[in-house]
């Protein structure tokens, strides 16, 4: 559970000379600790001076008081230096991702079956594009629809003039701006580790813990929606959101992976507006390397369920605003099309309106998916209502009552 934060705090202390060349190995005058790197980076990440504007800072998009995902319900926001420049999907929390590998096309478990290959798994944004926390956290720097930084020296001039300037000299030595590379990184190194920080990132502190701890009792509509969500027969969630103890570790509710869910198109996102235009997932157009590989087109990773019950937007695109309605679509899509598609030009709904025609065979298929019209739904709306109250146990901050 913690062994990206011991490797992280590891390097942090180890003298450069010890390091790869690589960038860990980045030879600062000084070597700050784990906790100066922690409280560093949370600074950081509130810094509004970081970004063109000067009004948008990490914590702008990925709110500590929503799981540091998005604060309300827009499906995506507005950046660049004019704070008029919308994204193109939905903010993804930040919690619960200390574990998350590199991406790969055909991932096994190390210390599992390593002869079952897993299909692309691993890496962190929407499409896995981002290999570690660091880069991650260089994407939205230089994204022309977030903090709009124009290139690494123009983040780290502006970082030269923030408040935090003499904090990130202290920490890493009063020559750290004599060299743009060598500030960039003690920049993405203090926002890395901050992110791996348990009482921050990944505090497993929900009511179901609780629950695996002892320490407290699910309620009976709880009970029913965590039997729903593991019966591979109704809701088959925990097929991708690993609901169960595994070697130890309390569940992430991922499994890092990647599928196509047939989500509807959200014209609220203004680039919808050319129908020409696809957010594609593995295949562009954020990410680039893969554009060839069609069989991925309309693959989006899997979330973390963890405090999803604390957002306003769900799926890649923030097409739906309520979990029951997120819920519902996965017991519903094949059955009530009618329900979540624009009809077409014969009246029938236009199935997985916001993929290329092309690539609807791609679409999971697995159930509860693998109904159609005319077919009882795999959940009613009891039990829709029963899932819902389990994945509100997934809310971190619960208190056990005392004993």
């Amino acid at each position: 559970m913690k062994k990206i934060l011991s490797l992280l705090w590891l390097l942090a202390l180890l003298p450069a000379t010890a390091l790869p060349a690589s960038f860990y190995g980045t030879p600062f005058e000084r070597q700050p600790s784990p906790a100066e790197l922690t409280e560093l980076g949370r600074a950081l990440f509130s810094d509004a001076r970081l970004s063109a504007s000067g009004r948008v800072s990490c914590a702008s998009c990925h709110d500590p008081a929503h799981a540091y995902g998005p604060p309300d319900g827009r499906a995506v926001r507005l950046g660049g230096a004019d704070l008029r420049q919308p994204g193109l999907r939905a903010v993804p929390s930040l919690r619960y991702q200390q574990d998350t590998p590199p991406f790969s096309e055909h991932f096994s478990e190390s210390d599992g079956d390593d002869s079952v290959d897993q299909g692309p798994t691993g890496g962190r944004d929407w499409d896995g594009r981002a290999a570690s926390a660091h880069e991650q956290a260089a994407g939205p720097l230089l994204s022309p629809f977030e903090m709009a930084n124009a290139s690494m020296p123009a983040a780290v001039a502006r970082l030269r003039q923030s408040p935090n300037a003499g904090r990130m000299r202290a920490a890493f030595g009063a020559g750290l701006f004599d060299d743009d590379r060598k500030a960039w990184n003690a920049l993405l190194l203090a926002l890395e580790v901050f992110q791996q920080s348990p009482q921050d990132f990944y505090p497993y502190s929900s009511k179901y813990d609780a629950w695996l701890r002892r320490q407290t009792e699910l309620s009976p509509a709880e009970r029913r929606g965590l039997a729903l969500f593991d019966d591979p027969a109704k809701g088959n969630c925990a097929q991708c959101h690993v609901s169960a103890i595994k070697r130890g570790a309390f569940p992430q509710f991922t499994d890092r992976g990647f599928i196509a869910t047939g989500v509807p198109r959200n014209r609220a996102i203004p680039a919808n507006a050319d129908p020409g235009y696809f957010d594609l997932g593995l295949c562009g157009p954020l990410r680039t390397d893969l554009r060839g590989q069609t069989g991925y087109c309309g693959m989006f990773k899997t979330p973390t369920l963890r405090n999803v019950a604390t957002r306003s937007v769900f799926f890649h695109n923030g097409v739906f605003h309520r979990l029951e309605d997120a819920v519902r679509f996965y017991a519903e899509r094949d059955v009530h099309p009618e329900r979540f598609y624009p009809r077409a030009a014969d009246g029938k709904p236009r199935k997985f309106d916001d993929l290329p025609a092309a690539y609807a065979g791609n679409v999971n298929r697995e159930p509860p998916f693998d109904r159609s019209v005319g077919q009882r739904p795999a959940l009613t709306a009891a039990e829709i209502a029963d899932v819902v109250a389990f994945l509100r146990t997934l809310t971190d901050g619960y208190r056990a009552p005392a004993r």
